[in-house]
């Protein structure tokens, strides 16, 4: 379907695209191409386009979603519920998703590795955050926790002046879709146990652990 997609927006006619693809059905080859992109193809030179990369880390690979501008989306391949994220990301923006990097995915990639590298704080590739304005506050406060630290939901709430919203919190968090980079991993429970993580338990524990010993290892 990438390559489908790049006839079509170099002026082929939708039928050779559909043929050189290996579809002898137009209907079966606009089902499957809208699924996939986002748009019936007649309607892709006027699109918005979004790109999509495979990145390999240490704890199983993610997928970023970004055009040249920001990143809209970084999420481990098995988060439950990732394909609704997409298909949401695709319908807000009125985009369609194709395979394919660009400079702020190889930001990403060139951050991530630092971080899993232990040289790496701060993360500095641009963002566009996709939710509600209170979604977007909290988010903010979460990139605001120091890295190797933790907060719990109630402390979120109280940072946001809305001591009595931390089941909101909670939600918000869970609605991060930019993992690691918005350190949702850094919020626990009040009682300090480890709550929910969209990437695993085992994941956020690691994360955890990995930040907690960079700041050690760099207080020596």
């Amino acid at each position: 379907m990438g390559i489908a997609m790049k006839q079509i927006r170099a002026g082929e006619a939708v039928i050779e695209a559909q043929l050189s693809t290996g579809y002898e059905s137009s209907s079966g080859f606009r089902d499957a191409f809208s699924r996939i992109m986002g748009a019936a193809p007649t309607k892709l030179g006027h699109s918005n386009i979004l790109r999509a990369s495979w990145l390999d880390t240490p704890l199983g690979p993610m997928i970023a979603i970004a055009n040249e501008e920001v990143l809209y989306l970084l999420e481990f391949v098995d988060r439950r519920g990732l394909e609704r994220e997409v298909e949401r990301l695709r319908q807000k923006t009125k985009s369609a998703i194709i395979p394919g990097q660009t400079k702020v995915i190889s930001s990403i990639e060139k951050e991530l590795k630092l971080y899993f590298d232990g040289k790496l704080r701060e993360f500095k590739t641009s963002l566009f955050f996709l939710g509600s304005p209170f979604q977007k506050r909290v988010w903010d406060e979460l990139r605001k926790i120091p890295h190797g630290e933790t907060r719990s939901y109630s402390d979120i709430a109280a940072s946001l002046g809305k001591p009595s919203a931390f089941r909101a919190v909670a939600q918000a968090n869970g609605a991060n879709q930019i993992a690691i980079v918005i350190p949702c991993h850094r919020v626990i429970n009040k009682n300090e146990n480890l709550g929910g993580y969209g990437g695993g338990l085992m994941r956020k524990k690691w994360l955890l652990k990995h930040e907690k010993k960079v700041l050690h290892d760099n207080s020596i």
